[in-house]
């Protein structure tokens, strides 16, 4: 038996946060909830792709508000699908998981009515071009992009913290979103008082 690939410091990353991840991360990665809201509001998917989906938070959203659709989440972490799995085994086979990278589309092209990203693009680095053109690629004419993420900070020290923890935070996420896909959704929200910034985004593939 061959050896397992070492692993990437992204994936170490999360084998030492799974473990608190979704004790903590409710106090700075806003909009999780309100983006799955717009989306119930613009769209009734039946085929959901969700990259970086982590340990299954969005995965059981999107079951509840698209009870009609069938669900793919992919995430690079094994330690973090391995709670995911947890929590969507009561969905049976309308939600699966698969353990890899998004370097490329994840099936045949216009395969997925929504794709959503959730604080995952801006950890792409490099690689978050890639994944937004492999998501156009996997959207079906008419399909959905939605986008939930860090946007940009005036304070280059948080920054700089935030790249510690694999985070880029120079509002290039937008403009790449804007020339694949026409916005349907496009707003800035402030976080503590203009500490950063994040982006909902929804765009919908017109091609």
């Amino acid at each position: 038996m061959s050896a397992s690939p070492p692993a990437t410091a992204i994936e170490r990353y999360y084998q030492m946060h799974s473990r608190i991840y979704d004790a903590t991360r409710w106090s700075f990665l806003f909009g999780r909830t309100a983006i799955l809201d717009d989306l119930a509001l613009e769209t009734t998917p039946a085929r959901i792709l969700e990259v970086g989906c982590g340990t299954g938070k969005n995965l059981v959203a999107l079951a509840e508000h698209f009870p009609q659709a069938t669900i793919t989440g992919v995430d690079l972490s094994g330690t973090m699908l391995a709670l995911a799995r947890r929590k969507v085994g009561r969905f049976g086979d309308r939600v699966r998981l698969e353990h890899r990278a998004y370097v490329a589309p994840a099936g045949e092209p216009a395969t997925f009515d929504l794709v959503l990203f959730s604080y995952a693009l801006s950890m792409f680095n490099p690689g978050c071009d890639a994944a937004i053109e492999a998501a156009h690629s996997d959207l079906a004419p008419g399909g959905h992009i939605a986008v939930v993420d860090f946007h940009d900070t005036p304070l280059p020290a948080f920054a700089a913290w935030m790249q510690v923890n694999h985070v880029r935070m120079e509002g290039h996420l937008r403009p790449k979103l804007r020339s694949l896909f026409t916005p349907v959704i496009d707003r800035l929200r402030g976080a503590y008082g203009g500490v950063w910034q994040y982006l909902l985004f929804v765009g919908r593939k017109t091609g």
